[in-house]
């Protein structure tokens, strides 16, 4: 049974806009702003809500998208903005580090629209549901997972005035102030039938970085893995559901002519599990003669010589490889199922063929001692990647790490605006929290402050090439900071 304050809060919300003769329940769609002493990365068109935007369009309904990151929008200005914005909808997602801000942008849309629903989503609304209905009032109902068919039957029903007790995916309370989880939905095993992401519903400007505008796109969802510090593949599923390559191209190309963009990022967590259709992507790519520049993210045991070499003919510049740890041990613990070796030769041939390479990196996962840290480093340095990110162990929940960091006590704060991936929280008997920040201090310096590779990114120029000497420069006048003070 529906709570009785969310069964009334529909019908206002549908007699208000019949009232008003509103065709379309009006949405608003929110990704919240960083908390402010977090580390905050530079602003990403956020491809989940241009897909839910696109659902919403699709199906008749009027929509906006307001990007707090991309807007630098905090509370207040956020207020001000959301004013502007009539809302009968306000659907809301947030990762881990940006949780908090979404319980406050709930707030602020039910001061301003008090009849209108809130509806969270996103990976840590769908691993904390329960706690985030204890946490705040403001929330409505939670979508859980892949979230286009579930918030699209939720405002179906939300427009008809009818009850929710039967939508698969959501969470919320009952009349009597129990929680109730209804079951998972499957997931969209056609994602070919999903319409392109609405990015014409975002200041696309915001979005462009050293002259360029890199538009995202997803080929796949799910992995065949099951890392310990991963939740996408608790998100996605362990299936790994894929896009048909000429679909794929389809997008891109209808992108490329649409916004006149010529970089893309694939989002896909592994984009070369099944190498046939990557070449069959890349195929068409070349095929259709289109000019255009991509990097993406996969897996080192997933590539192979010939296969580097299409996707460089067909426009590919760069590749983030997992490569998580320098230590055999700890890859072990993490469950990653790859060899110290095959991270060798991915990159030694990525680099012969041409790419860049971008070496991602996970330090202070549980094991992990200074030795074994320091060997990750040495190891990240002989690789020679054009970029890297030392990224601290994060135990999101959700994913194994954050079961066993609690179960044994080592979880220093579950103050999740501290869950950026640069600060500890927490800590094991073999390394502490404090030891952990100097090394990865270190590290960043040690790659960074080199010449030959500041010469090295120069030379390459473009996107990668000037980000990593600002960062390098930026390294730079943080040590002779620290020196002089």
């Amino acid at each position: 049974m529906v709570t009785a304050t969310l069964w009334n809060k529909i019908n206002t919300c549908c007699s208000a806009s019949v009232g008003r003769r509103v065709i379309a329940i009006r949405v608003t769609l929110v990704n919240p702003p960083y908390p402010k002493k977090a580390h905050q990365h530079p602003a990403l068109i956020p491809l989940s809500l241009g897909y839910l935007g696109a659902i919403c369009e699709e199906n008749g309904y009027d929509v906006s998208i307001i990007d707090c990151q991309a807007e630098k929008l905090d509370y207040e200005s956020f207020e001000r903005r959301l004013k502007g914005v009539e809302s009968d909808v306000i659907g809301i997602t947030s990762a881990t580090l940006t949780y908090k801000p979404a319980l406050r942008i709930a707030e602020i849309a039910k001061e301003i629209f008090p009849n209108s629903i809130v509806i969270l989503g996103g990976c840590h609304a769908t691993f904390w549901d329960e706690n985030a209905f204890k946490e705040s009032p403001h929330i409505d109902v939670i979508v859980r997972k892949e979230g286009e068919l579930t918030f699209l039957e939720l405002l179906d029903k939300i427009k008809a005035g009818k009850k929710i007790d039967e939508v698969k995916g959501i969470t919320y309370k009952a009349e009597n102030g129990t929680i109730v989880r209804n079951e998972d939905r499957p997931y969209i095993e056609d994602l070919d039938s999903l319409p392109y992401p609405a990015h014409h519903l975002l200041k696309l400007n915001l979005y462009i970085k050293y002259g360029k505008l890199i538009i995202p796109v997803m080929t796949s969802r799910g992995c065949v893995y099951w890392c310990d510090f991963c939740c996408a593949v608790r998100m996605f599923g362990r299936k790994y559901r894929m896009r048909d390559p000429i679909k794929v191209v389809d997008e891109i190309e209808y992108m490329h002519k649409t916004f006149g963009t010529d970089q893309f990022t694939f989002y896909d967590d592994a984009f070369s599990v099944d190498a046939q259709r990557t070449e069959k992507i890349c195929d068409e790519i070349v095929k259709r003669g289109l000019d255009i520049k991509w990097d993406c993210e996969t897996r080192v045991d997933m590539v192979s010589r010939a296969l580097l070499e299409k996707m460089k003919r067909a426009g590919c510049i760069a590749i983030w490889f997992g490569v998580e740890s320098g230590s055999q041990l700890i890859l072990d613990k993490m469950h990653k199922k790859i060899r110290i070796e095959q991270t060798r030769r991915a990159f030694k041939t990525a680099q012969e063929v041409g790419l860049m390479t971008v070496a991602s990196v996970i330090l202070g996962f549980p094991g992990e001692t200074e030795e074994t840290a320091m060997e990750t480093v040495n190891f990240v340095m002989s690789l020679d990647p054009h970029d890297v990110g030392f990224y601290i162990a994060t135990p999101y929940p959700g994913t194994p790490l954050y079961d066993l960091v609690k179960s044994k006590g080592w979880l220093k704060t579950e103050d999740f605006e501290k869950y950026d991936t640069a600060t500890p929280v927490f800590e094991t008997p073999y390394l502490s929290m404090e030891k952990l920040r100097e090394i990865r201090e270190k590290a960043y310096h040690r790659f960074y402050l080199r010449p030959n590779y500041v010469m090295k990114m120069l030379k390459i120029g473009g996107v990668y090439g000037i980000s990593a000497v600002r960062t390098s420069l930026a390294y730079l006048l943080r040590t002779l900071h620290l020196r002089l003070s």
